[in-house]
């Protein structure tokens, strides 16, 4: 008699089709300032002493604050022109991911520490911080960086906008929707692209008609306004003498809603946890800042100082794709050991090391 072939189990009874191996675990957590050695040694080399506030923000750029960066880019901000009762309110929402990413880089001093503390190094010292930043997150680094470029436009202001750089200087963060003299800590955004002109801003057409020496009302629209939920923007429109510049409140001085209109948000491939707007002024209350007429030297010297940030941005992101193919490669094998020991592949990673530490040593000798 035949001995009976046992039965086979069930499909259904199974807890998986099968095991996942030879993949890498989440590079996440780990400390964007202590796995860099790169970094560390260009900060010093650059006039930093004192890395504690450095190695404190890489654990969270590495951990949370990267966590928080999923989240504000799966979650997109979203427009809400009116409110329920028909109220037009002009509101970007965002998810709370992207306001614990700003209120965390403004309490270490991402916007203001350089300002607040203008000692040897501390340009390098924020430089570093953004430069992990931007490895969390480089969407919410568009209004850390227009707020700390801002500064030494601001620092014109004219008497009705005196408090302003005060509250700019304040290592606090408000997100809500109010005015600004009801707020200890503001934000600064930009708004200078027109639709006719681009890049060529001499071409704007929209038109600042004076109410005093300072206050003056602006008609006319911006094609790219990023951040428009920040407190108050710098822009530029033309008087009789030219292209003047201005600080452009969300709300006027009296409380009331300013006559700034967000059209859209733009719809973007990358950068999706910011929300970058068209916007139209219809009368908009603003205060002009610098001559009239020089608006373009006045505004370049916060566009100067956002520049270096995009620097720094750039360099940010070649590091953080950097770090994951080097997490990758060291944990997962192809044809007989790892991918890190394979010729070809040491090469590629090698080149990709070479353009990373290029970048992060030219932005910080920037600053």
């Amino acid at each position: 008699m035949s001995e009976k072939t046992p039965a086979a189990t069930p499909y259904s009874a199974q807890a998986e089709t099968h095991q996942v191996l030879n993949q890498p675990a989440s590079l996440l957590p780990f400390n964007t300032w202590h796995s860099d050695g790169t970094l560390q040694y260009w900060s010093q080399r650059f006039g930093v002493t004192n890395s504690a506030d450095l190695a404190s923000y890489g654990g969270l750029c590495g951990g949370t604050l990267a966590e928080a960066g999923f989240l504000a880019n799966k979650y997109k901000p979203e427009f809400h022109s009116h409110d329920r009762f028909g109220n037009r309110i002009d509101e970007v929402c965002f998810h709370p991911a992207y306001h614990q990413l700003m209120q965390t880089a403004i309490t270490y001093g991402l916007p203001a520490a350089p300002w607040l503390k203008p000692c040897a190094g501390a340009q390098v010292a924020r430089a570093a911080l953004v430069y992990q930043h931007m490895q969390a997150d480089a969407g919410s680094g568009c209004p850390l960086t227009m707020t700390y470029a801002s500064v030494p436009v601001l620092q014109q202001a004219p008497p009705g906008a005196a408090d302003w750089l005060g509250k700019v200087l304040t290592p606090g963060y408000d997100p809500a929707n109010k005015p600004y003299f009801a707020k200890a800590g503001l934000t600064i955004g930009m708004a200078m692209t027109e639709k006719q002109g681009g890049s060529d801003v001499r071409a704007n057409t929209t038109r600042a008609y004076p109410l005093t020496a300072d206050e003056y009302e602006l008609v006319g629209h911006k094609w790219f306004c990023s951040a428009p939920m920040c407190d108050g923007f710098l822009t530029l429109a033309q008087t009789d003498p030219g292209l003047s510049c201005f600080l452009l409140p969300r709300w006027r001085p009296d409380g009331s809603k300013n006559q700034f209109y967000i059209q859209r948000l733009k719809d973007k491939l990358g950068n999706c946890s910011n929300a970058s707007s068209e916007v139209e002024f219809r009368g908009a209350f603003a205060w002009r800042i610098g001559d009239e007429g020089r608006g373009v030297r006045t505004i370049i010297d916060m566009v100067a100082l956002t520049r270096f940030d995009c620097m720094l941005g750039s360099a940010g992101l070649m590091r953080a794709a950097l770090a994951q193919a080097l997490h990758h490669t060291a944990g997962r094998c192809a044809f007989g050991k790892p991918l890190q020991q394979q010729v070809l592949m040491q090469n590629v990673l090698a080149d990709l090391t070479l353009d990373s530490e290029a970048a992060l040593a030219l932005s910080l000798r920037a600053r």
